[in-house]
């Protein structure tokens, strides 16, 4: 199939619209059973402890290196809470859930996810193999960590940029906890670490919101190739989040049996004496996972919900629970938003490529949906075409009115 050539215009539009890729066959799906050498990669539970265990600390914010000054627990406002979690139950992670709290004095919110039913659905829809389907799975539950609280319209999206084999991973969530995501190299074989499959390079994130003049950008580079820590390093330097994050997933052959991960905040005037109860939290919590898988993979295995982590994380502190939001996969691909990238390559090319292939045919990089447009479907579409592709708004417009035909 002749390859369509873009033009300054088509990254924009495509960054606003849809990520699609011009293919000549669609990929097969092949059902592949990771040899046991597969698991050891996901079965070792690495010197990873800082960053997950410890607070990230601010560069030049000395409150946030105090974090074991007082050793005197009784100064710890523990308020007697007993809150109603009858809402939040999740026996053995049956659901998808991203579950938040805060300890009682406010000074520590507790962010906790689980999504293996999420995970598994991205992996079918990419033919995935456990290497990608970690890293696609860490970079979504960070995702969903760093995320939660935002408006519903918010997005934020993480890539990692590497120069592994895995040729990068990229996940988009909203704050409706709506997700998708993908990575270079779906099919890379378990002969990789997760690290040796990032490489070296940078962490980006994306922030935005319809209503913002511009979205938010922030870079660090990349120092461990597992992600979690790498974006606790980002949330603490280009973000000034002081936290601990944590993020896993465990694979049977190419199914996910666990993926989940956490996130630990320190909010304004938290004290170092609650600091110090959350670091012993984070200590005990590391007991319990044990050392087969990484934390927290383990205590999912075993049936520990979102809630039952944050109970973990604050005991003694007290909790109040904040929200939960239920994950699920999303795309906004579809056939006019192929057509709006049409619009926007030269005409010659279009026609090249329907002389030559016959059809346009496309494939959404996030959830791997197939377009196909025949010639005349094409030119009957160019010839009612009105308004300006390149514009958000006639694009919307366009939209409102073949809706109302």
């Amino acid at each position: 199939m002749a390859k369509l050539r873009t033009t300054s215009l088509l990254p924009a539009i495509m960054t606003t619209v849809v990520s699609l890729s011009f293919i000549s066959k669609l990929r097969p799906i092949v059902a592949f059973q990771a040899p046991t050498s597969a698991r050891r990669h996901f079965s070792k539970n690495t010197n990873a402890a800082f960053g997950r265990t410890t607070f990230r600390h601010i560069p030049g914010d000395l409150e946030s290196w105090r974090m074991t000054s007082s050793d005197d627990e009784s100064e710890v406002q523990t308020a007697a809470t007993t809150p109603d979690l009858e809402t939040y139950l999740n026996k053995n992670n049956l659901d998808d859930q991203v579950f938040s709290a805060i300890s009682a004095d406010g000074g520590l919110k507790v962010t906790v996810a689980t999504i293996r039913n999420l995970l598994n659905e991205m992996m079918i829809q990419h033919s995935m193999n456990p290497v990608g389907g970690d890293a696609l799975g860490r970079a979504t539950i960070c995702g969903l960590l760093a995320s939660n609280g935002m408006q519903e319209e918010q997005m934020f999206q993480l890539s990692m940029k590497g120069d592994g084999p895995l040729r990068g991973v990229v996940s988009i969530v909203n704050g409706k906890g709506q997700a998708k995501g993908y990575c270079g190299n779906p099919r890379l074989s378990d002969d990789f670490t997760l690290q040796e499959a990032i490489g070296s390079g940078t962490v980006q994130v994306v922030k935005n919101h319809p209503d913002w003049p511009r979205p938010y950008n922030g870079i660090t580079g990349i120092k461990f190739g597992d992600i979690d820590r790498d974006v606790g390093i980002y949330l603490a330097e280009s973000e000034q989040r002081s936290c601990a994050l944590a993020a896993a997933t465990s694979f049977n052959g190419i199914l996910c049996t666990s993926a989940g991960g956490y996130l630990v905040e320190r909010l304004p005037d938290c004290t170092p004496e609650t600091m110090s109860h959350m670091e012993k939290n984070l200590g005990k919590l590391v007991q319990m996972n044990g050392e087969d898988l990484a934390l927290p993979a383990n205590l999912m295995l075993e049936g520990k919900t979102p809630v039952d982590i944050a109970s973990i994380l604050l005991d003694g502190l007290g909790m109040k629970p904040l929200n939960q939001v239920t994950p699920k996969e999303y795309c906004e691909c579809s056939e006019d938003k192929l057509f709006r990238s049409l619009r926007l390559l030269p005409r010659e090319e279009v026609d090249d490529v329907l002389k030559t292939e016959g059809k346009i045919e496309a494939r959404c990089e996030f959830c791997s949906k197939v377009y196909r447009l025949g010639p005349d479907e094409v030119m009957k579409r160019f010839a009612e075409a009105e308004g300006d592709p390149s514009k958000d708004e006639d694009f919307e417009q366009e939209l409102k009115s073949k809706a109302t035909e």
